[in-house]
């Protein structure tokens, strides 16, 4: 948990402000995953902190929805590619791809039970960058 929460921090996904007049807020929650290897021991703890996005209204609270993600016949061109240039290929995986959408709407999340910072429970994060749950 405390990963995710420097990734956010060096990301610089929110800023804690007030909770403007009049402004919806959302929830959010941690969602725990186990990594395991090939063998079925437990490779690595994962905690994902996910927005309750569900709540928000299309039209009101956001106007359009795009991801980030790759496509099957953009990964079977490159497989082709390299196969024909008898190219090397690696993979790698970014941990924190998906915080690097900028929203252009205004939203708000409570802070997290656990990490308020000093004691201002009415403060909120304002989103500056997409978290996962959002729509």
């Amino acid at each position: 948990m405390k990963d995710e929460m420097n990734s956010m921090a060096n990301n610089q996904v929110w800023d804690l402000v007030e909770l403007p007049k009049g402004a919806k807020v959302i929830g959010c929650k941690w969602v725990f995953k186990t990594k395991r290897d090939s063998l079925g021991n437990i490779k690595i703890y994962k905690a994902r902190l996910v927005a309750k996005g569900f709540t928000l209204q299309e039209g009101i609270d956001y106007h359009d929805t795009f991801s980030l993600v790759s496509k099957k016949d953009s990964f079977r061109i490159i497989m082709a590619l390299v196969a024909r240039f008898d190219m090397e290929l690696h993979q790698m995986d970014v941990k924190t791809t998906f915080l690097n959408g900028d929203l252009e709407e205004e939203v708000y999340m409570k802070q997290l039970e656990g990490f308020i910072t000093n004691g201002n429970n009415h403060i909120v994060y304002k989103l500056n960058k997409s978290i996962y749950g959002l729509k």
